[in-house]
């Protein structure tokens, strides 16, 4: 399946690229963890259409350390 010429699998990956970048024009680091998140769970599932362990594996690791520093370290006063 295509829109505009371009397979739905590349529209996955320019969502991933889009995302990525927008975080990182964000000032809080809260929502540029949320934001930088959601683009690499679509790179996550790029790398799944894709059969790519790379991006599967590295993305994954990077939306884990997010998590973590969003939800399980404990705030600093």
């Amino acid at each position: 399946m295509e829109i505009l010429g371009i397979s739905y699998i590349e529209w996955v990956g320019y969502l991933a690229s889009f995302f990525l970048l927008l975080s990182f024009l964000m000032r809080n680091i809260t929502t540029l963890r949320y934001i930088n998140s959601l683009g690499c769970l679509f790179f996550v599932a790029y790398g799944i259409l894709l059969n790519s362990w790379p991006l599967i594996i590295t993305n994954g690791a990077i939306v884990l350390i997010n998590i973590y520093y969003l939800f399980i370290k404990p705030k600093e006063s």
